[in-house]
């Protein structure tokens, strides 16, 4: 159960306070692009199966890679790209997280 609140947590807890406490002056609208950095899940789809509760999606699915967590920190370098790269950077953090929590078998439940 913890794993799952850090998790989801991260995925739309922490967007929100990033757009409150930085983008307070366009909140709205940076908060639904960082909510919609999880569009990143898409990848999923092409997996056998989708869902895996016990699968690291870093390093097993496309758009969770090595080379495309790289593009998504090169896109916090420019300032037209800088919030879509915390979104997809807070999803992949999101992610190590879990991967990180379901090795302890004390977060699994």
């Amino acid at each position: 159960m913890l794993r799952f609140i850090v998790h989801y947590g991260i995925h739309f807890i922490v967007p929100i306070l990033i757009a409150w406490l930085f983008y307070r002056n366009i909140f709205w609208k940076t908060c639904l692009i960082l909510l919609l950095g999880i569009i990143i899940d898409i990848d999923h789809l092409w997996a056998n199966p989708i869902f895996d509760p016990n699968r690291c999606s870093i390093g097993f699915h496309f758009l969770h890679s090595y080379p495309m967590i790289a593009v998504y920190l090169g896109l916090l370098f420019f300032k037209r790209t800088r919030i879509f790269g915390i979104a997809l950077c807070i999803h992949i953090i999101a992610d190590l997280m879990d991967c990180y929590l379901r090795s302890f078998s004390f977060f699994n439940s």
